[in-house]
């Protein structure tokens, strides 16, 4: 039996928010009727840009509906900005906390969010901020829970089974086809723990032996050079418009073993979100248009 605050009681109990909401400016679902949870979270703005009114519709457990109703009231009166770095830890922390098996349930909240505010800045016909970008891409389709979600509560919990991310984010609890995606997370996070600290000179980090740079193009052998091309063509078609928005770019400085290395310049090169740039946006577009063997590195800002 699992014990919970008297916080989240009180809003599993009297759900504050509730109900579809007209007119909206943004709204977002996330999770599966079919696996028994599913979140609606709609949101509108006033005339100052502040969130006016959030409302949801949950099919859940108590928790779900706790972390629903909190989350509507955490984000009124915030800006855009200021409502997508609310996160799922906050929203449990607001509760009082919540048990383990059930931190999913904050993570569901969290990722309506995000989906209603991708919402927003498509209607609108606007730039899509990067840190929304990286996080669109789905592991695990049963319950909707993106790949970023995972790689994010793997690193921030120091998850090591696939039952540990079930029970953060719910991914791997329907089919079982994505439990292989999960497990690939978990050792490329375990391998990046157990690595040896890498050496460095000044400022920048030596990843491997420079090859001499060609035509001012990045590092590479000869015998590479039509997979640097493919790669080149995408960095400069797709992720840099992404990026350009936020006022931020990405730059191809060398390519190695199947290794992509590249510096992200700009506003991105001082957000909180690269490393979700480079795991959430940049590697999968890369895999999925040019080979699905590819690993990307950021080198030193």
């Amino acid at each position: 039996m699992w014990n919970y605050s008297d916080k989240v009681m009180d809003h599993f109990l009297n759900p504050r928010n509730v109900g579809e909401l007209p007119r909206p400016d943004g709204v977002g679902e996330v999770g599966s009727m079919a696996c028994g949870d599913a979140l609606r979270l709609a949101f509108r703005l006033g005339p100052d840009g502040r969130i006016a009114e959030a409302r949801f519709q949950t099919f859940g457990c108590g928790s779900a509906i706790a972390s629903s109703s909190i989350l509507t009231e955490m984000i009124r009166g915030l800006t855009l900005e200021e409502a997508s770095r609310v996160t799922n830890e906050d929203i449990a922390r607001e509760l009082g906390g919540l048990p383990r098996e059930k931190m999913h349930c904050s993570v569901m909240g969290r990722e309506a969010l995000e989906a209603a505010m991708l919402d927003y800045y498509r209607r609108q016909g606007r730039d899509v901020p990067c840190h929304l970008l990286v996080g669109t891409t789905l592991l695990c389709h049963c319950y909707q829970v993106t790949r970023e979600t995972v790689r994010e509560a793997i690193e921030r919990h120091g998850l090591e089974t696939v039952e540990d991310v079930t029970d953060h984010t719910k991914a791997g609890g329907g089919c079982g086809d994505c439990h292989h995606e999960i497990a690939d997370l978990l050792r490329e996070s375990a391998d990046r723990r157990a690595a040896p600290p890498i050496a460095t000179s000044g400022h920048l980090v030596e990843l491997a032996p420079l090859v001499p740079r060609r035509s001012g193009g990045p590092e590479h052998d000869p015998a590479d050079a039509a997979m640097v091309g493919r790669i080149a063509d995408l960095l400069r078609t797709e992720i840099s418009p992404a990026l350009s928005g936020d006022g931020g770019d990405i730059e191809f400085v060398r390519y190695r073993d199947l290794r992509v290395y590249v510096r992200l310049t700009g506003n991105c090169a001082a957000c909180r979100s690269s490393a979700a740039t480079i795991g959430g946006l940049v590697e999968p577009r890369l895999r999925e248009f040019v080979d699905h063997r590819l690993t990307v590195v950021e080198v030193d800002r």
